[in-house]
């Protein structure tokens, strides 16, 4: 195997396949606030134990909310455009559930490439907990796979998961600072072989490899 990263010249604008696409600079303060305002709302009925009055003048609430909301939809599979740390554009699902900026199930993951692939850091609410005041073992190898992907992606080969090994290491806790890095360690042929960890004040709780495989992007 071979790591032989080549920027791609130019990425395919979605656009010209019927998508969607929005700039990031595009967002207003108040969506981005309200994605905020969601998470919270989301950890806060997972564990709420209040009267239910109070949870019939909370549902009302919501309702009305949700009104609102659905009177102008964006279309299933919209795009959010924006750029890389090295100016380069770059494309995403707006409402990816491990990376979309405004869906507010999406961890608040923002993913900056460094010298050798990427690297960020997330702090999970009660609402990802899997045993008691843990992160559920699905997301751990959710944010995995989003970050060797954002991996392959930032050494210009995008593609697709094939494949996927994840090892627990140590428990992952809730309500801490995680660190999350990811790298390409080879290529062949289309296959690009990545590796990413999370770990919590230095230490790994877990660690995994893929095989992405290189998308056939139109010239």
């Amino acid at each position: 195997m071979t790591v032989d990263a080549q920027p791609v010249a130019e990425l395919p604008d979605p656009r010209d396949f019927g998508f969607t696409v929005v700039h990031r600079e595009e967002l207003s303060d108040e969506l981005l606030a309200l994605v905020e305002d969601a998470r919270a709302l989301n950890d806060a009925v997972a564990h709420t134990d209040v009267a239910p009055e109070a949870l019939a003048q909370a549902r009302a609430a919501i309702a009305a909310a949700t009104e609102t909301l659905n009177g102008a939809r964006r279309p299933t599979g919209a795009m959010v455009a924006g750029r890389d740390s090295r100016g380069r554009p770059e494309y995403g699902t707006i409402a990816n559930i491990v990376a979309g900026p405004v869906n507010p199930a999406a961890p608040p993951l923002e993913l900056a490439h460094t010298d050798d692939g990427v690297r960020g850091e997330v702090t999970l609410n009660g609402s990802y907990e899997g045993p008691p005041g843990l992160v559920h073992g699905g997301w751990v190898a959710a944010l995995l796979d989003q970050a060797l992907g954002s991996a392959a992606s930032a050494a210009g080969m995008p593609g697709l998961t094939a494949h996927l090994d994840v090892d627990y290491r140590n428990p992952t806790p809730l309500h801490n600072p995680l660190t999350v890095t990811a790298r390409v360690t080879g290529t062949e042929r289309r296959k690009v072989f990545v590796s990413a960890e999370i770990r919590h004040n230095g230490e790994l709780t877990a660690e995994g490899t893929a095989i992405m495989v290189q998308l056939m992007l139109p010239s």
